[in-house]
């Protein structure tokens, strides 16, 4: 065999040997990027697993203790909470979240004309409080802001108080009402609410059962979501036409039909 055909045969295995290097490079490669990819998906599986545990004991999970209807409650088993005159010729249902941004929004459009309604003595309105979005999103904001509300009923300053919870009320993910404190911040903004007794009221969970029950009646009534707002037995929150004037007169039409 010639110089020349030695040396071609000793570089052809050469680059045969680097090939085989680099493929089993290439292979270990490739199973560290399977294993890690394989302990990165456990982490996250593990973490998703997690979330869901923790937030098991927040979502449906039910009060303990009496059930105590705050002072003025009606309906059946105490769950509405009047505004207006009973004698008023249009009565408006409501249903209602304090942490859900839709109900925020229909207060900001119809409020003043509510407002306007009930201080003529025309519309009574009935608000049932319940905590649709701890269920749905976990928390306990909506439970405690709306005990809060049901404490403000006790004094006497539901309606000031119920505005004020809208006004202020936090991001949907932002389960900021959960904090009594801030419940009872909130309350200065109400003249005469932050009382001993207002802030007993909160701190204790007074009506937490109350709540729960009338969140119940929410779910036995098959309503599709909050905002629910009845008048004539009709959910005019999902009128998409509906305005303020449209309203208004859907409320006077009504009363002078009785």
């Amino acid at each position: 065999m010639s110089a020349k055909n030695h040396e071609a045969q000793r570089t052809a295995r050469q680059r045969l040997a680097a090939e085989r290097e680099k493929q089993k490079a290439a292979e270990r490669r490739r199973r560290t990027l399977i294993v890690g990819v394989t302990v990165v998906c456990v982490l996250a599986l593990a973490t998703v697993i997690g979330l869901i545990a923790a937030n098991a004991g927040k979502k449906g999970t039910t009060s303990s203790g009496p059930v105590v209807a705050p002072s003025g409650a009606q309906g059946k088993d105490s769950l509405a909470i009047p505004v207006g005159e009973d004698g008023a010729g249009s009565t408006l249902t409501v249903w209602e979240d304090f942490r859900c941004p839709a109900c925020q929004g229909f207060e900001r459009v119809y409020r003043p004309v509510i407002h306007d309604l009930t201080a003529a003595g025309k519309l009574r309105v009935e608000y049932h409080l319940v905590r649709l979005i701890d269920h749905n999103v976990g928390g306990t904001g909506s439970l405690r802001a709306a005990n809060a509300a049901a404490c403000a009923q006790d004094a006497g300053k539901f309606p000031a108080y119920h505005d004020v919870l809208f006004d202020d009320q936090p991001k949907e993910t932002e389960d900021a009402f959960a904090s009594n404190d801030k419940l009872i911040q909130l309350a200065a903004k109400v003249p005469g609410l932050d009382t001993p007794a207002f802030r007993s009221c909160v701190n204790d969970g007074t009506h937490d059962a109350w709540v729960d029950r009338s969140h119940q009646a929410f779910q036995d009534g098959r309503f599709s979501g909050t905002p629910t707002v009845l008048l004539g037995g009709k959910n005019i929150a999902q009128d998409a036409s509906l305005t303020p004037e449209k309203f208004r007169q859907m409320v006077e039409k009504e009363a002078a039909g009785r």
